[in-house]
């Protein structure tokens, strides 16, 4: 594979190029990942899974661009070069180097996400599907975000779940119930532009301008405090980031009433991904809804 990297990097800098270090870093639990630094010193970032599902690294190309084009949002690294073929096992990036958040950094990052969230189209979804971690994500185009998020969030993940076996029937039928019930729990808005896997692991403070940058995406157009929820799920952010958030986009009323709802689609598909591990932050957040 390293003559096909070498040709994918002469192609993007348009000539003959050699690799001096490479460095590991965290790449999550889904793919490896390195930093290339280049004889002419210039650093690349390497993401590389040698299984990846069909499609896999092209849609992640597809989502970089198009958070690239919401101006006025957060930083997003920019993609240079896959592996060639109909299954790429590799994507080459943009290197950003990550620095310790200054005492900005929290506000900056909500007022860069509240534009980002501002870019819309007619309907919740995407015209492709992607995927959330290794599980294949759903797009179909919905008008109603309800629907859309009943059907090919919550129900696309249990129906997963239910196949292999991890879903006990007592939680399948009070997580049926909570979908029959969505209408009176969520408030439906406009389809907002999505990264659509923010958890923490997903974003920093770039050290060369100090802006927001996020990565690793699962984009679509959906509800908006879909992404606030999952800057909640694994950790959170300062209090005033969700402060900075309402006053660059308000939100509709009783959002912290909703946030686990929202997290219910990344609890399952963790469930999904890793096993029982997280069936009972499934059945707790099912349990709080449906009695």
């Amino acid at each position: 594979m390293k003559e096909i990297l070498l040709e994918v990097l002469e192609s993007v800098y348009g000539g003959p190029v050699e690799i001096v270090n490479s460095r590991p870093v965290s790449g999550g639990s889904i793919n490896q990942a390195e930093v290339l630094t280049l004889a002419n010193k210039e650093k690349v970032f390497l993401k590389t899974n040698h299984h990846p599902p069909e499609g896999f690294f092209q849609a992640e190309v597809k989502g970089l661009e198009r958070l690239r084009k919401a101006q006025g949002g957060p930083r997003i690294p920019q993609p240079l070069g896959l592996e060639p073929g109909p299954c790429p096992r590799f994507l080459l990036m943009e290197y950003v180097e990550e620095s310790s958040p200054t005492g900005k950094f929290a506000v900056h990052f909500a007022q860069a996400l509240a534009s980002m969230h501002r870019y819309t189209q007619d309907k919740h979804g995407l015209d492709h599907d992607n995927f959330i971690g290794s599980t294949v994500q759903k797009n179909t185009p919905e008008k109603d975000g309800l629907k859309f998020f009943r059907d090919h969030r919550l129900r696309f993940q249990q129906e997963l779940a239910r196949a292999s076996g991890k879903l006990p029937a007592g939680v399948d039928k009070r997580l049926d119930t909570l979908c029959g019930k969505l209408e009176s729990l969520l408030s439906s808005e406009q389809p907002a532009l999505l990264h659509g896997d923010l958890w923490s692991g997903n974003y920093f403070q770039a050290k060369s301008d100090q802006r927001p940058c996020i990565f690793d995406p699962a984009v679509y157009y959906g509800l908006r405090e879909s992404d606030l929820a999952m800057t909640e799920l694994f950790g959170s952010l300062p209090d005033s980031f969700y402060q900075a958030y309402r006053e660059a986009f308000p939100l509709n009323p009783g959002y912290g009433e909703r946030r686990d709802i929202y997290n219910l689609y990344h609890m399952l598909n963790h469930l999904n991904l890793f096993g029982s591990s997280y069936l009972s932050s499934v059945e707790s957040i099912v349990n709080r809804f449906i009695r």
